[in-house]
Order: C-alpha cells, then structure tokens, then sequence
C-alpha cells in the first residue's frame, strides 16, 4: 500500500477521534473500521493531505522538539463581530470555521531530527516530512541500514484515549488468507497500549513485501505510529531485502520515546465520543468475536460450515454445500459523523439503511463477490459478503455465492446486533 494509500486509511479513521487496519480480513474489499478505525489524522506531507480531524488546542514546547523546556500558551483570536445577518460587518458571510491547528512550535526539521536520533546506524532519505502546524504531523522515506532500502514512516496524532479508534488501533485481527508472522499487544505501567504487528501489505502469498509496525496510544490521547517494509516506498511487487530494517524491540524503542511528548502537546486534542454514541461497554466491539455470530447465523441456515477465522469485528467462515466451496466475510464498525451512505433497496427497518452490490467478476479468476452493506441510524454498519471461492484472492470453485443476498440481508439485519450492549442506542 502506498504511503498517500496509508494517509487516506489515516483520514478515514479521523472521525472517532490509526487504521487501521486499520485490519481487515482479506485484502480487496476490505474497508473495516479498524480502519475503521477508520477516518482519521492527516497532516499535510508533501503533496498528500494527512488532514487529522482532532479537535482542542494544547501549549507548545518553546524551542521545538530538541531540547525546550518552557511551555507556552497559545491564546485564542478574537472573532470579529458579525453584522446583522451573522457574518462581518459588512454583511457577508463568515468563512466555515477551520479545523483545530497545532502552532508549528516543532518543525519538520525537527521531527526528522529525532527520527533520525532514535532509528539504529543508518541513512534516512527523507521524501515527506511536516511539523506540528497542522492536525498532525510524520516524516516518510527511505532508510538504509546497508542491507537495502526500506520504506519508513512516523506519523504523530492525537485520539480519544476512550474511543473505538483507540481501541480498534492497538487490536490484532486475523486475516483470512494470509495471516500476520506474529501479532502481540500490551499494557504499559502507565496504562499505555501497544501493538507491535508483523504482516504483509498484500494477501497475495506471491508477494512477499513485508510490512511491520508499531502503534502506541496513551492515556493522553497521544497516539504515535511507525511503520515499515522491506520495499521502497511504491514498491507493491518486489522486495529489496528479505525483512524490514527495525526488529519488533527497535520498533517499540522508536514509539514509545518521550522525545514525541512536545510535538504531541502541540497537536489538537481529539474530541471526545458525543455522549449519544458512547458505547454502553466501551470494549463491546473489541471483545466482539464477529466470527461466532457470523458461523451461528449460517449453522441456522442449515449451510455446512467447514472453517472460519477471524475476532473482534471482523470474522468468516468458508462453506460448502455441496455446490463447491464459498467464502462469506462480516465486519461490524461503529462508525461517527454522516459518511455518504445511500441505500438501494427496501429495508424491514426503517432505521437501517441497505445498499446491495453484486459482482463484477474478476476476469483472471471468475471469482464474483455478492455483498449486503447496512448502516443503522446510530452508526452501526454491518457489511456481508459473499464469494463463489473459497479464497477471495483465489479462483471460482462455483458459479454463484452460496448465500443468495436475502440470506445475506438477514445476517446483516439480525434483530441480535441490537442486543449487543455496545449498539444499545441503535
């Protein structure tokens, strides 16, 4: 995935203020709000717009990230008075409020300064860099430990240490055809959580192009995120060195430096969850093995079950019934805000919304995916799909998905999403 790739996942997660993952159980098609987690941070790196929906403001480090001690306040501007329709004074209108800033008390510069002294010997080729003076800021590249060019990048943000996007960021999911080399979270003393995750960037097994990272959020909010390849940066298809340069231990050294502390005091806070979405059991989607239901809904079906995959809120199950084998994925988000979201076709509630998509075909391989994607008035968005393979990324081992989409539309629609204590105000 490339970096402006990564930097769209980053926006998306912005509004429960990673991505996700993001994480996802098979490659195409997978949106998930672990990733979802969607909707998040971005500031702008070069050319590509990391544009991080955080709200608040904090003081800066005076003196930047090296070295500075006194902290200074950033007063507000006044807002000039409106006229009598609300705008200036001379009648116009005033301009959509802008979204919280950091000041810029820690440059670019800098931020690759501390990079550079926290990464093992080696040379950083810095492509991307950009300092605290919008909603977030990160440092992308190359880095060369003289073993190969490897793809890097820090991205700096700040969350709602309570939120779904906090929680989905330092959560392993499972994914179904090509699972991570090693997965592993934890909490610090200081209440911390990290996930430190050794994947790929495609579920293809043909490429082997590596990716590993390292994601930490705080009890402040602070949330701090390296990854790396063992590719150049754009690469999707050849590696340049059998593994990425940073070992799980540097990757975790890099994160949880406090040399990060000023430029994130300098970013906006993150708004809180609104009280009208905060769930009921904040870890409900974490604990949620999506895969349980998923298998209970299809066992009812009276449709064989021969494997399945997957925790938290994405799970799948492969069945067979007779006709050849089917893949049928779910993945359940909790998403904030209004996204785009338009239905296609009647629904039996009308607090949900349901949009029905159907194929095409891939040419290479045949393979047709059928998918039910439902968006409930609160937020919850349950997506089914299924496929005539048993591997998404595989070939057709039938002509059509084992589950026709009104047996799709009922797992999606399911009465017992509503029972979870997480969705209680859906």
């Amino acid at each position: 995935m490339s970096f402006e790739d990564e930097l769209g996942e980053a926006l998306r997660r912005a509004g429960d203020g990673f991505t996700a993952d993001r994480h996802a159980l098979v490659e195409a098609g997978e949106r998930r709000g672990r990733r979802l987690v969607a909707r998040r941070r971005a500031a702008l790196i070069g050319g590509s717009v990391l544009s991080l929906a955080l709200i608040g403001a904090a003081g800066a480090y005076a003196g930047g990230l090296l070295g500075g001690t006194d902290r200074v306040e950033i007063a507000t501007p006044p807002t000039p008075s409106g006229g009598p329709s609300g705008g200036g004074g001379d009648g116009t209108p005033e301009p959509p409020p802008q979204p919280p800033r950091g000041t810029g008390a820690v440059s670019s510069s800098q931020m690759v300064e501390v990079l550079k002294g926290l990464l093992p010997e080696g040379a950083l080729s810095v492509e991307h860099a950009n300092g605290t003076g919008g909603g977030g800021a990160g440092v992308s590249g190359v880095y060369d430990d003289g073993r190969g060019g490897a793809a890097i990048r820090l991205v700096l943000s700040r969350v709602d240490p309570n939120g779904s996007m906090a929680n989905t960021t330092t959560v392993c999911t499972k994914k179904a055809t090509r699972p991570d080399d090693d997965c592993t979270t934890e909490q610090l003393a200081d209440g911390s959580r990290l996930l430190i995750q050794q994947g790929y960037s495609a579920q293809n097994p043909g490429i082997d192009i590596k990716e590993w990272r390292a994601a930490l959020v705080t009890p402040q909010g602070f949330l701090v995120e390296l990854s790396e390849k063992n590719a150049l940066p754009m690469e999707t298809v050849k590696a340049s060195r059998p593994n990425p340069p940073l070992s799980p231990a540097q990757l975790r050294a890099v994160v949880i430096s406090d040399k990060w502390h000023p430029a994130l005091n300098d970013l906006p806070a993150a708004a809180q969850q609104p009280r009208g979405w905060t769930p009921a059991n904040p870890n409900a989607l974490r604990d949620l093995k999506a895969v349980e239901q998923l298998e209970k809904m299809v066992t009812k079906m009276k449709v064989p079950v021969i494997s399945k995959g997957g925790e938290s809120g994405s799970g799948y199950v492969v069945v067979d019934d007779g006709k050849g084998k089917s893949l049928v994925r779910l993945d359940v988000v909790k998403e904030t805000g209004a996204p785009d979201f338009e239905g296609n076709v009647p629904s039996p509630n009308d607090g949900i919304r349901t949009k029905v998509t159907q194929g095409p075909a891939e040419k290479s391989s045949g393979v047709v995916p059928w998918t039910v994607d439902t968006r409930y008035r609160n937020g919850l968005r349950v997506t089914v799909t299924a496929y005539n393979a048993a591997d998404q990324s595989g070939t057709a081992t039938r002509e059509t998905p084992a589950l026709t989409l009104e047996l799709l539309q009922h797992i999606a629609t399911d009465p017992m999403w509503r029972e979870l204590d997480y969705f209680a105000s859906a």
